[in-house]
């Protein structure tokens, strides 16, 4: 039978014969059995998410059978439907090593994220006060995990850490803890999240393109969608760097530019680039009272100005110039850098140390690493996507 009639997709279909087996990859898209799965088993991880999680199966050994199944409290599709598919008919491209990424509906996806995206297609119904975060990978994410927390937050604009009673959700849980993901967290096969008992306002965040997101989301009136992106130079160099942090000293680095002929070709994940930014930078032209497209650059420039912005746009705007600073020192990199939470350990639904997330923080980082052959090439791919779009990176 065709997925796409089971999951509510348009035009990602993908035939398939019943108990079709698949590889999933385990963590955000390291390959089970290898070298860095191996190393990452070993580590000692804590998390401090409020649910509960269930023992999680072993899927080094287990092959994951995409039938459409319950996998999640999230998920509405009946339990005893065997149909399954193969992804074996999309595009796939090793994007670095051993991790192999599907094309579907013109963007590349790890296959546990276009997975999770499918049923979340199917199964997500938005609220009306939901706010969602999205973006390309390496864009500035982390920062606004932290701001959208303090500004929906009464007490983190207006008390003190030492204030009686108030706990800076800040110093006990890194920025990814207070907005769980859509693709890599919600819909992740054995999931224990259950969005319908969550309270309003809800916040998630997700990198996926906008045509992937859930009906629900899109519709008129449903739900805020803040989007963040970058210069396209230091989006590559940060994902780059990003996934270094989970090599070995043995492997070493990631080549540069292999790597950055991937990026260029538009293969990454959540890929291409230009795409996902075009995307959702059309949308909010339509329809800018829903969705709020902001720069990195902007922030760092006018962090106050920004940061005004975006509260107004979530409907929390600030009563004083007080609130603004105290949200904006919470929210800053060096304290959120040396915050005892984002230290140590490992984030356990990416598989990443939660020290690669608070790396530098800057602008113009990729004059470091890119020759101006690679900045030349980039610019000009750049210039040709974003021609006739009037938004400049």
């Amino acid at each position: 039978m065709v997925f796409s009639e089971v999951l509510g997709m348009d035009s990602c279909t993908i035939e398939g014969d019943s108990q079709v087996m698949v590889k999933i990859l385990p963590k955000f898209l390291v390959q089970p059995g290898s070298d860095v799965d191996d190393e990452r088993n070993n580590k000692e991880t804590s998390t401090s998410f409020p649910q509960k999680k269930k023992q999680k199966k072993n899927t080094d050994t287990i092959p994951f059978i995409l039938t459409v199944t319950s996998k999640s409290p999230n998920t509405s599709y009946s339990s005893s439907s065997s149909s399954s598919a193969s992804f074996d008919e999309l595009p796939r491209e090793t994007w670095w090593e051993n991790v192999d990424l599907y094309k579907c509906d013109g963007f590349w996806y790890g296959l546990p994220h276009l997975v999770a995206a499918m049923e979340a297609q199917s199964s997500f119904k938005a609220r009306d006060d939901d706010v969602l975060l999205a973006s390309s990978m390496k864009t500035g994410t982390t920062w606004l995990k932290a701001l959208i927390p303090c500004i929906m937050d009464p007490y983190a604009r207006l008390l003190n850490d030492d204030d009686d009673g108030y706990q800076d959700p800040l110093i006990q849980s890194h920025p990814n803890e207070l907005i769980p993901s859509l693709e890599i967290q919600i819909f992740a096969e054995n999931s224990t999240y259950d969005v319908s008992g969550m309270p309003s306002p809800r916040l998630f965040r997700t990198h996926l393109p906008y045509t992937k997101l859930p009906e629900s989301i899109k519709s008129p009136g449903n739900s805020k969608i803040v989007y963040i992106t970058r210069n396209p130079k230091d989006t590559f160099v940060s994902l780059w760097h990003f996934f270094n942090s989970i090599r070995t000293v043995e492997q070493g680095p990631l080549p540069l530019i292999q790597m950055f002929d991937k990026f260029c070709n538009g293969v990454h994940a959540f890929g291409p680039f230009h795409n996902h930014v075009l995307e959702y930078w059309n949308e909010s032209v339509k329809r800018p009272e829903n969705i709020l497209f902001l720069k990195y650059e902007e922030l760092k420039r006018d962090p106050r100005g920004e940061v005004k912005k975006l509260a107004l746009f979530l409907g929390r705007p600030f009563g004083k110039e007080e609130e603004v600073d105290k949200v904006l020192w919470r929210c800053s990199f060096d304290r959120l850098k040396s915050l005892e939470v984002n230290r140590h350990g490992v984030d356990t639904w990416a598989g990443f140390p939660k020290t690669a997330y608070f790396r530098l923080g800057v602008v113009g980082d990729w004059k470091n690493s890119l020759t101006e052959e690679m900045k030349e090439r980039l610019d000009q791919i750049t210039s040709k996507k974003m021609e006739g779009s009037e938004l400049d990176l």
